[in-house]
Formats: structure tokens, C-alpha cells, sequence
């Protein structure tokens, strides 16, 4: 069964669009206390105002987690506001892909940034909040779930630093688990196929998989977000380690 998130707090990353912003919504409906977090304030703001229309309680924080002072300051004003964290839900994302040789070593480096250096900062300023909400929780369990990608499974050409990325997600993930596992703080890897985010729109994405996909029926953020919810509101027995979910068209 199900249970509430009520008294619990999650803060997601890259919730202005796309599965940060689809979960923020599933948790808030289920009774969490929602930071939203990412650079674009506008978008979030009209988040907070969905959220709080519907009964919920959302904070905006603009912050950019690729810079160390940012991460945890975004930490701290979660705390500040609602004086605990329970999940982190490390969802914001970058993907640009194409030739190796017409990509430059900036590219590469902000999906790094992003898609690595971002969710290490945000869940290393979190991990000693994390386990103090395992103490005080009357679920007695914290959870960090991190969005990584099938391309976190398998290589392919013109994706190389992406795939490395989503590798280390994958990997970072697991080795924390095992780490963590006997604290009660449960570590989650969710590895999408297609999805219709704004993620295809990036430089050098869309184009690229087009392709690759043709006719593919792609997932809604809705759908990861839903996979997000099962795990966090697993009672403290259950572990969800890793789901991969494919649109069921996609090879």
C-alpha cells in the first residue's frame, strides 16, 4: 500500500520541466512538502502557484547545483524553510549529442556539469539531513533517486560523454546503496528510455535520435514521475534499487 508523504519534505532538481516537474507534482499530491529547484524562476514560480492552488506547500528555489555554493545552499534553504529532508529526487538533466568531432570540449563539459557534478553536490550537502530524517521520521526511511537514462546502460555512437555521464549515475547510485543500505536511506536509479521532455530539444538531440526512434510511441514525464512516487512511497521494507522503463515500442 501506498503511503502519505505528509510531514516529509522532498527537494527535486530540474523541476521546471520536464520528470523534475512531473514529480514535484506527484509528491505534492501525495503529501510532501516540495523545493523546487532549478535556474529558470519563472517556470517555477507557476509551479509553486499549481502546487498551492491545490493544497500543497512549494517553495521556489532558483539555483544553478553545477556550482558547490549553489548546491548546498539550495540544501540549506530547504531546511530553513521546512526543517528536514527526506527525498531528494535528483532529476535535472542535459543532453547534447552528435559528431565527436564537431562537439566542443564545452559541450561535453556542461553535461558533466549537470548531469554529474550538479547531482554529487546536491546529494553530498544532503546525506547528513537525509539520515537525520531517518531518525526523526515516524517511516523511519529517506530516499535519494536519480534520474539516469537507458543510455546509462548501453553505449552508442555520437553519444559518448552522455553515455558517460548516465554510466557514472548509474554507478554513483549503486555504489551508495550499498553504502547507505543498512542507515535506512534507500538509493534509487530510474533509467528512462525516450521521453517527450524538453531534453530532445537541446543542441544536437533532437536531430540526432529522430532516426533512431522513427514512429516510437516516446513516455510522458508523468509516467517516470509515477515510477518516482512508487519508490518513495514504498513502506521502509522495500527498496526499489533500479527501474528501466522503455516505451514499449522502443528496441
Amino acid at each position: 500500500m501506498a503511503e502519505s508523504l505528509s510531514t516529509t519534505t522532498a527537494l527535486i532538481t530540474g523541476a521546471s520541466s520536464g520528470i523534475g516537474h512531473a514529480t514535484a507534482l506527484s509528491l505534492a499530491a501525495a503529501g510532501a512538502n516540495v523545493a523546487l529547484v532549478a535556474r529558470r524562476a519563472e517556470r517555477l514560480e507557476e509551479l509553486a502557484k499549481e502546487i498551492r492552488d491545490k493544497g500543497g506547500k512549494a517553495i521556489v528555489i532558483p539555483a544553478d547545483i553545477t556550482s558547490v555554493q549553489e548546491a548546498e545552499e539550495t540544501v540549506a534553504r530547504t531546511l530553513a524553510e521546512f526543517g528536514r529532508v527526506d527525498t531528494v529526487v535528483n532529476a535535472a538533466g542535459l543532453m547534447i549529442n552528435g559528431p565527436s568531432l564537431d562537439l566542443s570540449l564545452t559541450d561535453w563539459d556542461e553535461m558533466i556539469n549537470v548531469n554529474f557534478r550538479g547531482l554529487m553536490y546536491v546529494t553530498k550537502a544532503a546525506l547528513p539531513h537525509l539520515l537525520e530524517a531517518v531518525r526523526t521520521s515516524p517511516r523511519k526511511v529517506a530516499d535519494v533517486i536519480n534520474i539516469s537514462s537507458v543510455a546509462g546502460r548501453l553505449a552508442a555512437p555520437q553519444v559518448a560523454i552522455y553515455n558517460a555521464t548516465k554510466f557514472a549515475v548509474t554507478a554513483a547510485t549503486e555504489s551508495w546503496r550499498q553504502e547507505f543500505t543498512r542507515k535506512s536511506l534507500r538509493f534509487s536509479v530510474v533509467e528512462p528510455g525516450a521521453v517527450t521532455t524538453e531534453l530532445w530539444k537541446q543542441k544536437g538531440s533532437w536531430e540526432g535520435f529522430t532516426a533512431m526512434f522513427g514512429e516510437v510511441e516516446r513516455l510522458l514525464a508523468s509516467d517516470i514521475a509515477d515510477a518516482v512516487s512508487y519508490i518513495v512511497r514504498s513502506p521502509r521494507r522495500v527498496a526499489v534499487n533500479e527501474i528501466v522503463i522503455r516505451p514499449t515500442d522502443q528496441p
